[in-house]
């Protein structure tokens, strides 16, 4: 496709990207203080708020390997010098969070397994964390204005194709229920107007009571603070 797109072609509609940014940001901030608050030696924490680490860090290298295959060779495609400028600074960030997620990761079997550790882990979840928090404030400034202005809707739905399709279904509507947690109702209709009856149902009914479960398993409460709170 040329680099001017046709008029009449629908635009990317990068809302579903700032509620995956919320639903991280606030994740990792939270299981950072979830480590902390495991007692050493505690097998059972450990192990319930290990597995929900494993979750998320799934969910973030499946949300930035989508942009490395996807997003960034359509904006350098389209973009010239506007995405020139600003594309290679997300590949550098993603190698930084992946550098911190590869020590999370890397920690993480062990702690879950003797609940021991795991100021080690609360250091590369920190590292983590900083590094994603400037990262996504960086990607919500300069991308997707541009991917607004050169990638097509049609374009923008591999992105989450491809989370979908390289997901156990089992931890969909878990993972649906945590970004609805703080997500405008009206982008979550938008988001399900396309989605077959009982895949609706199952998202919008399900998917929160998941999220509050684990919630509570988690960070002892259902309802845990907001990015904004």
């Amino acid at each position: 496709m040329n680099r001017a797109i046709n008029e009449f072609v629908a635009m990317a509609d990068v809302r579903d990207m700032y509620m995956a940014h919320t639903m991280l940001r606030r994740e990792f901030r939270l299981l950072t203080q979830a480590v902390r608050n495991v007692a050493p030696g505690n097998i059972k924490q450990a192990s319930v708020v290990g597995a929900h680490i494993h979750l998320v860090c799934g969910i973030l290298h499946l949300h930035h390997e989508g942009e490395d295959l996807v997003l960034w060779p359509l904006l350098l495609e389209r973009g010239g010098q506007e995405t020139a400028a600003i594309v290679p600074t997300m590949e550098e960030q993603h190698l930084v969070i992946h550098r911190a997620y590869d020590e999370v990761t890397g920690l993480l079997p062990g702690w879950r397994a003797t609940g021991r550790g795991g100021e080690k882990l609360t250091g590369a979840l920190e590292r983590l964390l900083t590094g994603l928090v400037k990262h996504l404030a960086l990607e919500e400034k300069e991308i997707l204005p541009l991917a607004e202005k050169y990638v097509t809707a049609a374009e923008w739905n591999q992105l989450a194709e491809h989370g979908f399709a390289k997901s156990a279904k089992s931890t969909l509507p878990l993972t649906f229920g945590m970004a609805m947690y703080e997500a405008d109702s009206e982008l979550i209709k938008d988001l399900l107007a396309q989605a077959p009856p009982p895949a609706r149902v199952i998202m919008l009914l399900l998917g929160p009571r998941l999220y509050a479960a684990r919630a509570k398993r988690v960070y002892g409460t259902p309802t845990p603070p907001r990015i904004g709170a």
